[in-house]
């Protein structure tokens, strides 16, 4: 289908053209592009959510027996159980996220604007592992790199977030991608440094505004709750359902609002493409001459 203004991720950006077309982007894509996402995406965002909530829930019974409370049930295998289960569904979800978001930016720029589901889908798929691995190399390197003096983790981050863009749209392997980064951000690492520093406090900011009626809530149970003999004796003091619905809805839009971050990466990334490329520059010489020839 094709879209109201097709936005051209091909070609040369500054700063501010890459926050505004992120969100142009996401504003002019968001029915296909937020269905593609929630299709493929949503059922391991509901496991995790629910995972989350359980263990929630354990936490919430094991501090009202602490406080000498009342528990119907708590066994330390389950929480294992269901932390490892959150575990490895926040893992699959952000990175089915990661790999929805760049396949569908590539299928809509090389159909000019139009996208093709069912494409999408069998190449997040079949590129899953790869991005597991590739996940596994950068998280290892930028985790490493902040436990020396932290600067390394600094320097890292920026080079390396663009890795995942490399693979997809440069169609590199897992180590070729890492070892590109480099290449391509050689020159370039502070204006990439500090439009990906923008773009995080922007999506910080907002996911903490989400956060607020979690805490509101919290200060006035516990505020209610000050004055009676057990505190915690209403199941887990803070953590009863309500409590945690607000936090899991706190976690949901985090989880949407890196989708941002995803989109801006992919910018950059063709940012600096094209000052080193000039593909989508030769690209549009090309159909040009085509054009012409017609």
């Amino acid at each position: 289908m094709q879209q109201q203004k097709y936005i051209e991720f091909k070609k040369q950006r500054e700063l501010g053209e890459i926050l505004s077309d992120s969100f142009a982007f996401m504003r002019n894509q968001f029915k296909p592009f937020f269905s593609a996402i929630l299709k493929i995406v949503g059922p391991y965002l509901l496991v995790m959510l629910v995972s989350l909530g359980l263990y929630y829930y354990f936490i919430g019974n094991l501090a009202s027996l602490g406080a000498g409370g009342s528990n119907d049930f708590v066994s330390p295998l389950l929480m294992i159980l269901v932390f490892f289960l959150f575990f490895i569904s926040i893992i699959a979800a952000y990175v089915m996220a990661q790999a929805t978001v760049l396949f569908y930016i590539k299928s809509y720029a090389n159909n000019k604007g139009t996208t093709d589901f069912d494409e999408i889908k069998k190449n997040v798929y079949a590129n899953f592992w790869n991005f597991i691995g590739l996940g596994f190399l950068v998280g290892l390197s930028v985790g490493v790199g902040f436990m020396l003096c932290f600067i390394p983790g600094i320097y890292l981050y920026p080079v390396l977030a663009l890795s995942f863009s490399i693979m997809v749209f440069n169609q590199k392997g897992i180590s070729d991608s890492y070892q590109y980064s480099f290449t391509l951000i050689k020159d370039n690492w502070w204006i990439t440094f500090a439009t990906l520093l923008v773009i995080g406090i922007i999506v910080g900011v907002a996911g903490y505004a989400f956060n607020i009626p979690a805490y509101i809530y919290m200060f006035i149970k516990m505020g209610t709750s000050a004055g009676e003999v057990d505190a915690l004796g209403f199941g887990g003091g803070i953590f009863d359902p309500i409590y945690i619905l607000l936090n899991l809805l706190a976690v949901t839009v985090q989880f949407l609002l890196n989708i941002i971050t995803l989109v801006a990466s992919v910018l950059i990334y063709f940012n600096l493409n094209e000052k080193k490329n000039f593909t989508g520059t030769y690209e549009r010489i090309e159909n040009l001459g085509k054009s012409t020839e017609g």
